[in-house]
């Protein structure tokens, strides 16, 4: 069951993280401005739909967060985790062909020092 205030306080949260009033909020949702302030003064409880609408709308929110304060907010991605032995200095592979002017990316990979990456393909 969703502790209501607890619920409200979360809300509260994401509206004020993103720098949104609460009609603003309402109109991004697609829900009228008087269901926001029904919900929040806890007169109301929120419907199946509005989370999905919140979730939809604010894709940083996780879903456990929203109704039950567990995970965290905002979403972080996770990034794969490699030794940080694979990328360590003079553990380098020789280009065996050379770039011609007309050659086309095919993927970029960004090495960070703590041994995570980031693949990119344009």
């Amino acid at each position: 069951m969703i502790n209501s205030s607890d619920f409200t306080k979360r809300l509260q949260k994401v509206i004020d993280f993103y720098d949104e009033t609460a009609s603003g909020f309402a109109e991004k949702i697609g829900v009228q401005r008087s269901s926001i302030s029904h919900i929040l003064s806890g007169r109301n409880k929120p419907s199946l739909d509005f989370v999905m609408k919140v979730l939809h709308s604010y894709p940083e929110v996780e879903l456990y967060w929203l109704l039950n304060g567990k995970g965290e907010f905002p979403k972080t991605k996770k990034i794969s985790q490699v030794p940080e032995s694979n990328f360590s200095e003079g553990n380098t592979t020789e280009i065996s062909k050379k770039v011609t002017p007309d050659s086309e990316i095919d993927k970029i990979v960004i090495f960070y020092k703590d041994g995570t990456f980031k693949s990119y393909k344009p």
